[in-house]
């Protein structure tokens, strides 16, 4: 099958267009047949080897962690997905490559596709649409009436997770660039601020909740938005110690990222709120809810643009310019 891969980590190298061998189907596998591919930043960084310490793939390997595709044959033990069946997945961080014409996931990472959606919206949402249920539901536990700040609004978490925190009830502010400001609007933001006029944290105060995808600056200054008890929660680093348990990370690397982690940790005691950093897991269960919030309309993909299948690299780089307003998604069927 025909797969874009990584030779050797390599900061904004090329990935390789490969002939590479059928994935093999486990007992508990769905084998998707893959339709389209979403684009994350976490990509960008994987092949940079950013995360090689703590994700430590073997080269060379396919790259993509987000899909949707039909289902072409499933294992022994599959009970909830048959042939034919369309679907959408973020794999398991040990499986992932979506960048290619097929891919073998355990089907409990697996969910059915919304069915007003295309392909290719469908591929845009399984990692950024588990980041902010996880960020959101899962760890900040969000409650109609509190007040959530989303960096980078326009962004594809931030897109989704201002839709969710306004199912949930919550007031929400972002921060995008002037070009974006009417884009988060009609997504549900109440406060809107264009980071090229304002500094957020001299306007924001006695929020429950920041949602941080963005610099360790914009982290920092993050501080200064929360109530006492607030939660900063972040996907961009740096890692904490408990992310480096709950990934079975040895003694060592685990004393090394809580030294990453120690100073914002600090302040965040010092300023009376918590600190913490999530990176998000597979979980089909999950995804199969947040089918149901999109094929009810509370929550539209948004979709940039979409590359054919061999410009993946072209893809990358408009990926990398920042200026993406939700997704960038690549089409193989």
């Amino acid at each position: 099958m025909k797969a874009f891969i990584v030779d050797r980590y390599r900061r904004n190298g090329a990935l390789r267009l490969s002939d590479m061998p059928e994935p093999e189907v486990r007992d508990h596998d769905v084998l998707v047949a893959v339709h389209a591919a979403g684009l994350n930043l976490l990509d960008a960084k994987i092949r940079d080897g950013e995360f090689k310490l703590i994700l430590p793939y073997r080269l060379p390997m396919i790259l993509g962690n987000d899909v949707a595709g039909v289902v072409v044959r499933v294992g022994a033990k599959v009970r909830g997905f048959t042939s034919g069946d369309e679907v959408y997945a973020r794999p398991n961080q040990n499986r992932i490559g979506t960048f290619a014409e097929l891919i073998a996931m355990d089907e409990a990472d697996v969910a059915l596709k919304p069915r007003n959606v295309s392909m290719e919206e469908a591929a845009s949402i399984p990692l950024v649409g588990l980041t902010a249920w996880q960020v959101l539901s899962e760890r900040a536990g969000l409650k109609k009436g509190q007040q959530v700040l989303i960096h980078a609004g326009s962004g594809g978490v931030g897109t989704f997770a201002i839709q969710l925190a306004k199912h949930i009830g919550a007031t929400v502010a972002t921060t995008t660039s002037t070009a974006n400001v009417e884009l988060v609007r009609r997504l549900g933001a109440d406060v809107v601020i264009d980071y090229k006029k304002q500094d957020f944290a001299n306007v924001l105060h006695g929020y429950d909740v920041v949602l941080n995808s963005l610099d360790h600056k914009t982290l920092e200054k993050s501080l200064k938005v929360l109530k006492p008890g607030g939660q900063l929660i972040s996907i961009s680093g740096p890692p904490d110690l408990a992310f480096a348990k709950e990934n079975g990370l040895n003694w060592f690397v685990q004393q090394g990222v809580r030294l990453l982690s120690f100073g914002i940790r600090s302040r965040a005691k010092r300023h009376g709120v918590s600190y913490s950093f999530v990176f998000m897991r597979a979980h089909g269960e999950q995804l199969g809810k947040i089918t149901s919030l999109i094929e009810s309309g509370v929550v539209r993909p948004v979709v940039d643009r979409i590359f054919p299948f061999l410009a993946a690299n072209e893809a990358m780089e408009y990926l990398q310019t920042g200026r993406a307003r939700g997704k960038v998604v690549i089409k193989l069927r």
